[in-house]
């Protein structure tokens, strides 16, 4: 057996979900460029689970169904209201949440192909229900019932604001959920695989791909880089700051990627949505830091930015709270679990790989009184 650490160029299956060739990230064929251009996060899902991109009408009756499962069950939503809110991290919370829907669901173990798309249906609407809830029970505000004629988009800034976002601000937000997406067999995707190829349900699946997003060198790298522009503080001491954490060590949050050599073709479309929000709030600094730090890990370390990198200014310019980064990370990414999941049970085969034994090799049992 050959072993391969972090199973780094390991193909351990076949998909047509997405795909990363050539530095060129595709959802079913078509360039994210494309999709993060012109289309809507909806459509994108649409063309996740059903491999096609949406009529109008397609569009319209799928935004419908969407529209009515944005509600979550009250048990759950008074389970959420029993968490130490202000003692965890809101990943956490997302994690037992969405777990708990399954509890509440009759069927949660029916495994055939309508029933998961229905439960796919409202497990997407669901999760930024419960994210906004989250936030905004943990500041002892009322929880917003969402709005029917509203984007995904719109109702997630508008149930965790309490005001219709504006028009820049539901771009960016719902360009960030398609660059978010899917990304092929990322850690979290192949954990949500790993799991439902025992045939477990699709709560499950999606509750096992949560905690794995929740860790930072996952999900929680945005986060990290928000951290890590609000130690520098101001344009000038980027260099310093850099030059310090490199001599430590340190790793650089939101640089490098380990499919991308030639950078990240989703870091471009929120550099640009960075830019343009950071100018709106008129805090341009957290833009002009970014492109700094972009500049000169790019000409130290050769590493390019990756989509944490610029997505962590965008989502602090929407006034959004840095540690909801990563829930909002898996309220897109759940449409590609979702996707992945669907065909992982469409042409199962249970994922069992090997270990290469690095133990002593042959041991002799001694009795307990002897030893």
């Amino acid at each position: 057996m050959t072993t391969t650490k972090g199973l780094e160029g390991i193909v351990a299956t076949t998909s047509s979900v997405s795909s990363i060739i050539d530095g060129v990230l595709t959802y079913r064929g078509y360039n994210i460029d494309d999709l993060a251009e012109h289309a809507s996060f909806e459509e994108t899902v649409y063309l996740l689970w059903y491999g096609k991109l949406p009529t109008e009408k397609e569009l319209a009756e799928f935004k419908g169904k969407l529209s009515s499962q944005y509600a979550v069950p009250s048990e759950v939503m008074d389970m959420l209201k029993q968490y130490p809110l202000n003692d965890i991290h809101p990943m956490a919370g997302v994690r037992t949440a969405v777990s708990s829907l399954g509890l509440y669901d009759e069927k949660a173990d029916d495994m055939s192909e309508e029933a998961n798309l229905n439960k796919s249906i409202s497990l997407l609407a669901k999760l930024s229900t419960i994210v906004a809830a989250f936030s905004r029970l943990r500041d002892g505000k009322e929880i917003i019932e969402p709005k029917e004629n509203l984007s995904y988009a719109g109702n997630f800034l508008y149930m965790l604001n309490g005001n219709e976002p504006d028009e820049i601000s539901e771009k960016a937000i719902n360009k960030a959920l398609v660059l978010h997406a899917d990304h092929e067999l990322n850690a979290s995707t192949f954990t949500a695989r790993v799991c439902v190829a025992t045939l477990s349900d699709l709560y499950s699946g999606v509750t096992a791909a949560i905690g794995a997003l929740k860790g930072p060198l996952h999900g929680g790298a945005n986060e990290r880089v928000m951290k890590m522009l609000s130690e520098i503080g101001e344009v000038e001491n980027t260099e310093s700051y850099l030059k310090d954490a490199l001599e430590r060590k340190e790793k650089v949050m939101g640089f490098g990627h380990r499919v991308y050599k030639d950078g990240d073709p989703r870091a471009k479309h929120l550099r640009e949505m960075s830019k343009q929000l950071t100018g709106i709030t008129g805090e341009t600094k957290w833009y002009e830091m970014s492109l700094k730090l972009d500049e000169l890990m790019t000409n130290q370390k050769g590493l390019l930015p990756n989509v944490d990198f610029y997505s962590a200014s965008v989502y602090h310019s929407l006034g959004i709270k840095h540690d909801l980064f990563t829930p909002i990370f898996a309220m897109s990414r759940v449409s590609g679990w979702l996707a992945h999941i669907l065909e992982q049970y469409d042409n199962n085969r249970l994922i069992r790989p090997r270990a290469e034994y690095i133990g002593p090799p042959k041991q002799e049992f001694i009795p307990i009184e002897k030893r």
